[in-house]
C-alpha cells in the first residue's frame, strides 16, 4: 500500500464531510419551508437535494475498498494526517446522525400538516353536505309505520 492510498482516503472523507454539510444546510431550509407551508419551495428543494445525495452515494462506493482494509496496516504520510482523517470521519458520523434526526423531524412535521389538511378538507366536505341538505328543502315526514306520507 502506498502513501497515496491514504491520501485518496482522506480526500474522499473530506468530500463526504462537505457533502454532508450541504445536506445538513438543505435540511434546515427544508424545515423552514415545511413550517411556512411552502410546498412549492419544498418540492424544489427536494429536487435540489438529489444532487448531493447522488454525490454521497458515489463517495460511499469509492470508499468501499477502504472498508475492507485493516486500518492499522494503512501507511500515512504523518501521524497528524491519520488524526485529521479520523477527525473528519468522526465529523461525518456526527453530521449523518444530525441529518437523520432532522429528516425524521421533517417527516413528522409533514405528516402533521397532511393530517391537519385532511381534517380541514373533511370539515369542509361535511359543511358542504349540510348546506346541500338544507338547500334541498324540507325533509318529508314519516307516518307511524315509518313510511313517507303521501301528501306532497
Amino acid at each position: 500500500m502506498s502513501n497515496f492510498d491514504t491520501d485518496v482516503l482522506f480526500d474522499l472523507i473530506r468530500a463526504k464531510r462537505e457533502c454532508l454539510l450541504r445536506l445538513r444546510d438543505l435540511g434546515r431550509q427544508q424545515q423552514t419551508l415545511i413550517e411556512d407551508g411552502d410546498m412549492t419551495g419544498l418540492l424544489n428543494l427536494l429536487v435540489a437535494k438529489q444532487k448531493p445525495i447522488m454525490q454521497l452515494q458515489r463517495l460511499e462506493r469509492a470508499l468501499e475498498p477502504f472498508r475492507r482494509q485493516d486500518p492499522e496496516r494503512r501507511v500515512w504520510r504523518t501521524p497528524e494526517a491519520r488524526t485529521r482523517c479520523a477527525d473528519a470521519l468522526g465529523q461525518c458520523e456526527t453530521l449523518l446522525a444530525e441529518i437523520m434526526r432532522h429528516e425524521k423531524f421533517c417527516e413528522e412535521a409533514l405528516v402533521r400538516r397532511r393530517d391537519e389538511a385532511a381534517r380541514q378538507l373533511q370539515g369542509a366536505h361535511l359543511a358542504g353536505q349540510a348546506r346541500q341538505a338544507y338547500q334541498a328543502g324540507p325533509i318529508p315526514a314519516l307516518n307511524q309505520g315509518g313510511m313517507l306520507n303521501a301528501e306532497c
